[in-house]
């Protein structure tokens, strides 16, 4: 059960962070985008362009990441009788009979629990499926952190090197 509860927390923890980082890129992007529009427009001069442009972009796919990480996997929510039976299906899952009448589920559940070995296998599934999906998630965030690193890395030097190609003479 601990383990179950922090599985849970971290899929949480992952989802919190993937949202902060959309509504952080987000409010940037605008924020950079309506600035340089607007600076732009004033001035005529376009060297802030390139630094804009690599910045949204990055911040773009960076944002891109984080929906991808809190995207839920589409299952199917039914099974057959015969995988009741044969005991070939996570009961524990949601995915596995949300869209089933409860006699079904109901039939599957006490078809489980006539063999304790089963109880205890597709408790342990779900735990290994749980941290599946954990990994996928963590991955996919630390791999938008490094592209967030980069892509601010590579901005504020291109913001740099724009700013004082611009002011030497």
């Amino acid at each position: 059960m601990i383990t179950l509860k922090n599985h849970i927390k971290l899929s949480g923890m992952a989802d919190r962070k993937s949202n902060i980082i959309l509504a952080v890129c987000a409010l940037l992007i605008s924020a950079i985008l309506t600035n340089s529009v607007n600076f732009v427009q004033q001035t005529g001069d376009q060297y802030l362009l390139l630094p804009t442009i690599i910045f949204v972009f990055f911040m773009l796919l960076a944002v891109i990441l984080s929906i991808i990480t809190t995207i839920p996997k589409n299952t199917t929510g039914t099974f057959s009788k015969e995988a009741a039976e044969a005991n070939e299906v996570n009961l524990a899952f949601f995915g596995n009979f949300h869209k089933m009448k409860i006699e079904d589920y109901e039939f599957a559940v006490q078809n489980m629990q006539l063999d304790t070995d089963e109880i205890y296998e597709v408790l342990t599934k779900d735990l290994y499926f749980l941290g599946k999906v954990l990994d996928k998630k963590f991955r996919l965030l630390n791999f938008t952190y490094g592209v967030l690193i980069v892509g601010v890395i590579l901005s504020v030097a291109t913001y740099m090197w724009s700013f004082y190609g611009h002011m030497a003479p």
